[in-house]
């Protein structure tokens, strides 16, 4: 995928909502992983600004977001937010697709894995998976594991559905009837 950038941007943006956000309890054992977010679409330049509105009370004020280009079409340079601009970098082999880095000059780093929008009822399940003090699971590793978990969770009712309208259960049942008839004669 390829990611355009583009100059700072000056129009107004609407009003969202909070940050779909998770962060690993303070003090604990750090991770790979700090903490989760979930943004409710693939604009950065809608995005940024309601993640750094709730990091920047409780964090310090964020100053650089990086990403990988590959689950965001548009990479603007600088973002406006609440009270001053972040700058936004990309890199395209170095980071993991699926994490943002948000870099404060007070506090520090923050690892976050990022939730696809789209991501419905594994969403949940990801953040608390990403908040584990001591975690040793990447972003894309995390990612990877919801979608063998989600695999095998529909090829289990894809089986089920099998058995309850006739497929593995009832073939059995034809073959013992076939070679109980077989052995009467």
């Amino acid at each position: 995928m390829t990611a355009t950038t583009e100059p700072t941007i000056t129009k107004e943006r609407p009003p969202s909502a909070s940050a779909r956000l998770s962060l690993a309890p303070t003090g604990s054992v750090p991770g790979l992983l700090d903490g989760a977010w979930w943004p409710r679409s693939r604009d950065l330049f809608q995005e940024i600004p309601t993640l750094t509105d709730a990091l920047d009370a409780c964090w310090g004020r964020i100053t650089h977001v990086t990403v990988n280009p590959a689950h965001w079409p548009v990479i603007p340079r600088k973002v406006p937010v609440t009270g001053h601009t972040v700058h936004v970098g990309w890199f395209a082999d170095e980071q993991d697709p699926n994490k943002v880095i948000l870099l404060s000059y007070t506090v520090g780093r923050l690892d976050l894995l990022v939730i696809p929008p789209e991501t419905e009822p594994a969403a949940a399940r990801l953040m608390a998976a990403a908040t584990m003090p001591g975690g040793i699971r990447t972003a894309s590793g995390l990612m990877a594991d919801e979608a063998m978990s989600h695999d095998a969770a529909e090829a289990r009712s894809r089986e089920e559905e099998r058995e309850t309208d006739g497929g593995a259960a009832s073939a059995a049942g034809i073959a013992i009837g076939i070679l109980s008839s077989a052995r009467r004669r």
